[in-house]
């Protein structure tokens, strides 16, 4: 079986598996309010106005990546758009990069955002990335991982220590794997 007709079976059989469970933009009142609580939760040394524009900025940005994604669908659906060449991105790393990236420009001083990664290392699972916010110079698994991939665009945000449904690490100490290589000892790009 050819490359091109394996990609378009699985898009197909994965579309009618996640067709029905499209991603549902979540209840917004309160949602910022709570990620800044749970930012200033990192420790005392978090500024309360940063903490404040870290929780509208994530929200903001999430918002912006789903239009530029352009998401329609539930997280696997776009992901087969995007391995087929019908969207021009919107995997979960391109989620993580873009907003570790945008969240990192904006200057703050006593947060710091990093990339995560979990299942890297397990040929059982797909590979998830997200990034994660923490209190500056402190440990990334106190911090917040800011998922939207998962709820199709839309921000989902959780403690590293309370996200049981993925193994994370942070994305610099995972080995990075080329295309249709195996692991290697080269350190990814944080």
């Amino acid at each position: 079986m050819s490359t091109r007709r394996a990609i378009l079976l699985g898009g197909g059989a994965a579309m009618l598996l996640a067709g029905c469970s499209g991603a549902q933009k979540p209840e917004r009142a309160n949602d910022v309010a709570g990620l800044e609580a749970a930012l200033l939760a990192l420790g005392p040394d978090v500024d309360r106005a940063e903490a404040a524009r870290a929780a509208r900025l994530a929200y903001a940005v999430s918002d912006d990546l789903r239009r530029e994604y352009q998401i329609t669908d539930a997280p696997l659906v776009h992901n087969t758009k995007v391995n087929i060449g019908l969207k021009p991105r919107g995997l979960c790393y391109h989620w993580a990069r873009d907003i570790q990236t945008r969240m990192t420009q904006a200057g703050f001083a006593t947060l710091q955002f990093n990339g995560v990664v979990a299942n890297a290392e397990n040929p059982f699972w797909l590979e998830h990335s997200s990034a994660v916010v923490h209190l500056r110079g402190g440990a990334w698994q106190d911090g917040i991982v800011l998922d939207p991939w998962r709820t199709g665009g839309y921000l989902h945000w959780a403690k590293v220590r309370e996200d049981t449904k993925y193994p994370w690490k942070l994305r610099s100490d995972v080995p990075i794997r080329k295309e249709g290589a195996s692991l290697r000892t080269a350190r990814a790009n944080p």
